[in-house]
């Protein structure tokens, strides 16, 4: 675990390169499931959201098929393919489904997020 200076807690997950681009892992989290993406889109980026789908009531999100819809970057639940927006964790769909966003960056060649 590591400090910045805004006293905002960051947790290693690991290293970017063992996250595929364009897919998610599942992590542990303070006791929580996160979903976190290695996503490039012109540059490197990390996303972590939830990973409880509450419209399939299945732990499923980090095995989700990742892609854009308009402006957004999105994975597709792959039960009942709702699609969940990576920054804000809102279900497109459904959005009283939506999921916790957690923050997420690149340091050192590790995947960090925020807890």
């Amino acid at each position: 675990m590591h400090n910045d200076q805004l006293g905002q807690h960051w947790i290693e997950v690991c290293a970017l390169e063992q996250i595929v681009p364009d897919t998610g892992v599942c992590a542990l989290i303070n006791g929580e499931q996160v979903a976190v993406f290695h996503v490039i889109d012109g540059e490197q980026r990390v996303f972590a959201i939830g990973n409880y789908d509450p419209n399939a009531q299945a732990a499923v999100l980090s095995r989700g098929l990742v892609g854009s819809l308009g402006e957004r970057i999105v994975v597709a639940s792959p039960i009942y393919k709702q699609h969940f927006d990576l920054q804000t964790g809102e279900c497109l769909e459904a959005p009283e489904n939506s999921v916790p966003a957690y923050p997420a960056r690149i340091a050192g060649g590790k995947v960090w997020v925020g807890a």
